[in-house]
């Protein structure tokens, strides 16, 4: 009977330590109460507390924790209907007060995030709440963030995954991008043909440019050659005169033939004339000039001028022989 007792007495002393004994997984952490009340945490690793007098109270979970947020119909300040949904990462950092100070900590922050969202983006407009979700994360996180601060709680970050407006609004919205788009594209046409207006204007002025030079300097180079003909025909002249003066009167014939050759230059290359009969020879020019000499001599009044006769002049092939 000793035997037996000592052995009932041994077993409940194992079964005692058995129960005393608390291991505690990585990541985690115990609430340890006494006769209910909570007294301390027991961490990771080996932990003793005497069975029957203590017992754990929580398993709170230390990680980084990822609660998804699920689908919200959400009015905007615009009176436009959205979908939206999220995630919250939150991280315990005091054990107690996230097993003492909620109740169902994953439910309290659920309804603290769904509300908030409602919120915040109940008060911008749908273009807003389309364009501008890193604003709308840092409100949440700060106001979600600063409501679970009691609960021992750090939210580390909050992200909208998704937003989707109706389908009306998106075929709209689908409508408007084109027509923007298109408007980018007219004005981008109107600024290429403007700068081709603008290439081509400058192009035609500087031609316009290069072409009043190149008048200008052909006016110049004839203004010149016009100045030296001219010293050259003043200087002929004046040899001519000094040569009259001197009593030569074959310098009148200079001029006189030079004017017959031109006039005759003329006469042939008229448009009007169709056959011309000209019997004009080699001898009846030089019976002009030679009366034109002839009267040059008399109007210098010298007879010592040394001015040859004309020839008699031949008659032509058509003229009669008393004419």
């Amino acid at each position: 009977m000793e035997l037996t007792a000592a052995f009932f007495f041994f077993l409940l002393v194992i079964i005692y330590l058995g129960a005393s004994i608390k291991i505690v997984r990585q990541g985690y952490q115990y609430t340890i109460e006494y006769f209910g009340r909570f007294t301390s945490i027991a961490k990771p690793g080996f932990n003793f507390f005497p069975a029957f007098f203590y017992r754990v109270g929580r398993k709170v979970n230390m990680m980084e924790q990822v609660l998804d947020i699920p689908g919200q119909e959400i009015i905007t300040k615009d009176n436009a209907m959205i979908s939206t949904d999220g995630v919250v990462f939150f991280q315990v950092l005091d054990a107690p007060k996230a097993a003492y100070e909620v109740n169902d900590l994953y439910n309290a922050i659920l309804n603290l995030v769904t509300t908030n969202l409602r919120t915040v983006m109940g008060s911008m407009d749908l273009d807003e709440t389309l364009s501008k979700r890193d604003e709308i994360n840092g409100r949440l996180l700060t106001v979600i963030d600063d409501a679970t601060t009691p609960w021992g709680l750090k939210i580390t970050r909050v992200e909208i995954k998704d937003i989707r407006p109706p389908q009306d609004i998106i075929n709209a919205m689908a409508r408007q991008m084109k027509a923007e788009r298109e408007k980018r594209a007219n004005i981008l046409d109107a600024e290429g043909a403007r700068a081709s207006e603008i290439l081509r204007s400058e192009g035609e002025k500087q031609g316009q440019i290069l072409q009043a030079e190149g008048r200008r300097e052909a006016a110049f180079r004839d203004a010149e050659a016009r100045e030296r003909e001219a010293e050259a025909e003043a200087k002929a002249t004046q040899m001519v005169s000094k040569a009259i003066a001197d009593g030569n009167a074959q310098a009148v014939n200079y001029f006189v033939a030079q004017d017959y050759v031109k006039a005759v230059e003329k006469f042939a290359t008229s448009p009007n004339a169709k056959t011309i009969l000209f019997p004009v020879e080699a001898t009846q020019l030089i019976g002009t000039l030679g009366g034109i000499g002839e009267l040059a001599k008399e109007a210098l009044g010298e007879n010592g001028g040394a001015i040859t006769p004309p020839p008699p002049r031949r008659k032509g092939p058509f003229e009669q022989q008393g004419d």
